[in-house]
């Protein structure tokens, strides 16, 4: 029978990275994927800068725009652009990337079998191909879709939301049109937007929202694409998929498991990003394995992403409600100036800002408790009195 210290049950960015991590600590990994790799994976495709730095190597080799600009639009209206002062977002391709990430996984040791069937059994068993491997601890990194959650009774508690993208290459769309500029269209649908991202040779085109919109993602996506003088029939490759959301209670960990990236619901609620969160889960995971602290890691994410998640959930909610002044107030340079920071990894959150920056926040904050902001639970309660 085989063993390895540790079972990373999917090849996704947050379970490539842990195994990388946790390989390069010197720990036996065992990475596993159902999905022949290379693979594609419906997903728009963006590392914010934050998100980069995440990582413990450097993405060069696939990256196919660098985003510098932003148009905002509000629902095919009013509309404004701003430039970084750095690079904002480098575009890629998750096939590329996933493939790019199991790669750097494989040089730090770990040991990588795709295409397989997978059936975890309990925290220290699972079977590949049948075949019994035991392992002293598992990651789940199998997704929204995974069974691992379920399995060894964790996650839970997810709050669904839906997209839906496609593409549209060059030549029906103007190889220069988007070129290091990302298209962010407001509150076309509750609890979403819509985006255009610039890639090698084609656009990304999609929609997404709360997960009571996925029956009108298709009409939204051709509405897309109609503002943006994109003949519908020209998007290829349609794909839908969840966007899970925990909620503060969402269970993380157990004795010798632990869910990292979308298993956790690790996806931020206004943006509808995770490979963010997916990595900063799969540096905390990789360090509470290999410490032997499986038991910390559960508090140690949420001190690390509920502040994001927090003010995340009250911009979504404030711009359902009030998508004017949410949109009135993100025009403000100050305002571009804070969540500038924030994208490029400068502060970890927008409550980290400080001065006018720090003051624009406050009113969408304040929009956001006018609309029974849901993120209020995962603010930290106050510290006791000594």
């Amino acid at each position: 029978m085989e063993r390895f210290d540790v079972a990373v049950v999917g090849a996704g960015p947050a379970g490539s990275t842990t195994a990388c991590r946790l390989a390069r600590a010197g720990a036996r990994v065992l990475l596993i994927d159902k999905a022949r790799f290379p693979r594609d994976k419906p997903c728009g495709g963006g590392l914010t800068l934050r998100a980069v730095k995440e990582l413990p190597f450097p993405v060069d080799s696939v990256v196919e725009d660098v985003v510098t600009r932003v148009t905002c639009r509000l629902r095919y209206g009013r509309s404004f652009e701003r430039e970084g002062r750095t690079a904002l977002c480098l575009m890629t391709q998750r096939r590329r990337l996933d493939h790019f990430l199991v790669e750097r996984a494989q040089e730090a040791g770990a040991h990588f079998r795709d295409g397989v069937r997978v059936r975890v059994e309990s925290e220290t068993r699972i079977r590949v191909d049948d075949a019994p491997v035991d392992v002293d601890a598992i990651v789940g990194a199998d997704g929204a879709n995974g069974t691992t959650a379920k399995t060894l009774d964790l996650g839970g508690d997810i709050v669904p939301g839906v997209a839906l993208e496609g593409n549209v290459r060059h030549g029906v769309v103007g190889a220069d049109t988007y070129r290091g500029r990302m298209v962010i269209e407001l509150a076309i649908l509750p609890g979403g937007y819509g985006w255009i991202f610039p890639k090698g040779d084609h656009v990304n085109v999609g929609v997404g929202g709360w997960g009571s919109e996925g029956p009108r993602l298709r009409e939204q996506l051709n509405r897309l694409c109609t503002e943006y003088g994109i003949d519908p029939a020209d998007v290829t490759g349609l794909r839908g998929h969840r966007l899970p959301l925990r909620r503060p209670s969402t269970r993380l960990a157990g004795e010798r498991a632990l869910l990292v990236g979308d298993a956790a619901g690790l996806v931020d609620p206004v943006s509808g990003d995770g490979i963010y969160e997916a990595l900063v889960s799969a540096q905390l995971a990789a360090e509470a394995i290999t410490t032997g602290t499986i038991d910390t890691y559960a508090s140690k994410l949420r001190e690390r992403l509920d502040p994001l998640a927090s003010a995340g959930w009250g911009a979504k909610v404030a711009l359902d409600r009030f998508p004017r002044a949410v949109f009135a107030i993100m025009r403000l340079p100050v305002t571009w100036s804070a969540l500038e920071k924030v994208v490029t990894g400068e502060v970890r959150d927008p409550a980290s800002t400080r001065g006018v920056e720090r003051r624009a926040m406050k009113l969408i904050e304040a929009l956001a408790r006018r609309a029974g902001d849901p993120g209020r639970a995962y603010e930290a309660p106050p510290a006791a009195p000594a």
